[in-house]
């Protein structure tokens, strides 16, 4: 479980868990973390120079109890995703 709070009150916990997966990465990449009331869905945006890249964790990775590697596995694919955008 990567928060023990809910929506908005969760996105400084997932910044701080976000930030330092992205420096452990890549510390050139910056990463913001926002919460979506409407999709229930936590966004990270990854900007890198003048790449960007926006994808979404769902509650349930975000909630869930054992899930925080998935989640990492994920955001490091995702920085590795922008390495490559052209």
């Amino acid at each position: 479980m990567l928060s023990q709070h809910r929506g908005h009150a969760a996105t400084p916990d997932l910044q701080l868990w976000a930030d330092k997966v992205t420096h452990q990465t890549d510390a050139k990449v910056e990463v913001e973390v926002i919460f979506e009331d409407d999709s229930n869905t936590f966004i990270l945006r990854l900007a890198k120079d003048a790449r960007v890249l926006v994808f979404r964790l769902s509650a349930s990775q975000v909630y869930g109890d054992g899930r925080e590697s998935e989640c990492e596995r994920t955001l490091q694919r995702k920085i590795k995703d922008l390495w490559n955008l052209i």
